[in-house]
């Protein structure tokens, strides 16, 4: 598909469920991911491996067609995400903040902004994480997040606007990323980084649903270098239309020993949050990617 076509794609498709009906998007765009999901071999099987993992460890007996049900859920719950996102921007703040809560750790995050000292949210791809942001912003956090840089630039920057409109600030995922990062900590800010994909292939190995993966560092490394406070959060879809996020307690980030030994031990800790985190809704876990060893 030529770059401009993709770009003009996006924007309609996005328009179009900004204006749908609501119940209409969700539905519409739940029942397009399913029939995508049945289709796409590669993203079925790599959805498949990814839920396993969650749903408990190995010798755990797990029927093919409860797994089956995971996956056909995933891929619906894919939709929603996508169709939920897209009709962000056309609601105002009283309406997100009435359909967000936090259902558990509000204290942390009351903690976090009253110590300001930089708070670091470290998320999974579990239900709408942008909904999240768009809560923060309500409460005076607004969330600094980075991301992907995409082709051509234009569909970066529609992007990018989008999320802007809803309170978040979008950075691209390029070599002034860190700075931007450590200041915007520096200055008391939050910052958001979803961190269950190492998407740069250059992170810590942890050990992860029972297996050795890599992770990015740099949620790790950003509170050992500031002092920020470094919390593990997912913001799951439902009940209802509605959406609700669960903070962890705090990670513990004072500086033990050598920076790259603090940073494969607070990385591991993350992970170990993010594992819980994810087993709470393995249907909602987005990962399409290949994680784990099929």
């Amino acid at each position: 598909m030529a770059l401009n076509a993709r770009v003009a794609l996006y924007k309609t498709i996005g328009g179009l469920f900004e204006r749908l009906p609501e119940r209409v998007d969700v539905a519409l765009a739940s029942a397009i991911a399913v029939r995508v999901g049945r289709r796409s071999t590669k993203a079925r099987e790599n959805l498949r491996v990814n839920v396993r993992h969650a749903l408990g460890p190995a010798d755990l007996e797990v029927s093919p067609e409860l797994l089956d049900r995971f996956v056909e859920r995933g891929f619906a719950s894919y939709g929603r995400y996508w169709a939920e996102g897209a009709k962000l921007p056309a609601l105002d703040q009283a309406t997100i903040v009435k359909r967000f809560q936090v259902a558990e750790g509000s204290e942390h995050l009351a903690a976090a902004k009253q110590r300001d000292a930089g708070t670091i949210v470290a998320l999974p791809h579990i239900g709408s994480w942008e909904w999240g942001g768009s809560f923060l912003s309500s409460i005076d956090m607004g969330m600094t997040a980075v991301a992907e840089e995409l082709e051509p630039p234009e569909l970066f920057e529609w992007f990018r606007q989008k999320r802007e409109a809803i309170g978040i600030e979008i950075r691209p995922l390029d070599d002034h990323a860190g700075t931007v990062l450590l200041q915007t900590l520096r200055d008391g800010g939050v910052v958001g980084l979803l961190c269950d994909r190492d998407i740069q292939d250059n992170g810590i190995e942890v050990d992860f649903f029972g297996e050795r993966v890599t992770m990015p560092a740099g949620p790790a490394t950003l509170a050992l270098r500031t002092g920020a406070t470094l919390l593990c959060a997912a913001c799951y879809s439902g009940p209802g239309r509605g959406h609700h996020a669960v903070v962890c307690a705090p990670i513990d980030v004072a500086r033990t020993g050598k920076l790259r030994e603090d940073v494969a031990r607070v990385t591991q800790l993350i992970a170990n949050d993010l594992e819980g985190l994810i087993r709470r809704a393995p249907e909602q876990w987005h990962v399409l990617q290949p994680r784990f060893a099929p």
